[in-house]
């Protein structure tokens, strides 16, 4: 026994050692954020958890609450799953727990409301117990009121108009997105295949850019995308849509109410599911 625990005591050291070398750090996480979306997808789902717990080890502070909410925002490009989602979740409650930010101007800060939209629109758990919470969801559903309320006429490429409200009696998915948009390039060639199906079955997608209309059009003619492509010049009716970020969809129902939404880029089972709440079903 005494051979033993001396054993254990000289080794101990170099455990500790050990440990302290492979745990995260700032400048680790970051630079598996910043390589996150070439992680292969089959492999995303475990590299987002593995992210998300080694977030949860740092220092309580400022910096750890930035790495949460900028795994937040890249852990919804695309279908993580929702064991990754509902870690993302978690480890940003964690830090808004132990690191509560003031309100701005009497709005909650970035990070509540991105908590909020995972909890709204990808359905995690969320049990933080914080008004600036509350508040963020309140202003989620306040402006989905909005946007359900909302009507616009643009243009398409070749100047004709388009207005949301005509469309009754379809189903209807309203696209926001760029040439410039890497997750937008990645899920149009999932809208086109979708569009090219269920148009028969009364599906519009509408894909709205506030860019030019001559680069739209190159992009768009290279691309061979058929789903109508609308131009939103100044970003106006993304402003009514309260477009934050790209790219972002909508699904409206046959009469015109708002029945999904997405809050990033989505695959195209996800597009499906989203259509599916409108009555359309493969």
């Amino acid at each position: 026994m005494l051979t033993i625990s001396r054993t254990l005591l000289f080794a101990l050291p170099l455990l500790l050692v050990t440990a302290l070398c492979a745990q995260a750090t700032e400048s680790s996480i970051t630079n598996q954020l910043r390589g996150l979306r070439a992680v292969p997808t089959v492999e995303r789902p475990a590299a987002t958890i593995r992210i998300a717990m080694d977030i949860r080890t740092l220092p309580v502070g400022l910096p750890k609450l930035k790495l949460a909410d900028g795994l937040a925002h890249l852990s919804t490009e695309g279908d993580p799953g929702r064991e990754a989602l509902q870690s993302v979740a978690d480890t940003l409650s964690q830090t808004l727990s132990e690191s509560p930010l003031p309100a701005k101007g009497g709005e909650p800060a970035m990070p509540y409301m991105d908590l909020a939209r995972l909890a709204r629109y990808e359905h995690v758990t969320v049990d933080l117990k914080d008004p600036l919470f509350a508040k963020a969801d309140e202003i989620l559903a306040a402006n989905d009121a909005e946007i359900e309320k909302a009507d616009f006429t643009l243009k398409d490429l070749h100047g004709k108009k388009v207005t949301l409200s005509e469309l009754r009696g379809k189903i209807v998915l309203v696209n926001f997105w760029a040439t410039w948009c890497p997750p937008c390039r990645l899920e149009m060639p999932d809208l086109d295949a979708i569009y090219t199906h269920f148009e028969p079955q009364g599906l519009v997608i509408l894909s709205i850019s506030d860019e030019d209309v001559f680069k739209v059009g190159s992009f768009i003619n290279a691309a061979r995308y058929h789903p109508p492509v609308l131009l939103d010049p100044g970003a106006k009716v993304a402003k009514v849509f309260h477009v934050d970020g790209i790219p972002k969809s909508f699904v409206f129902d046959r009469d015109g109410k708002l029945v999904a939404q997405s809050i990033d880029m989505r695959t195209q089972h996800q597009f499906l599911v989203m259509l599916s709440k409108a009555g359309l079903h493969s």
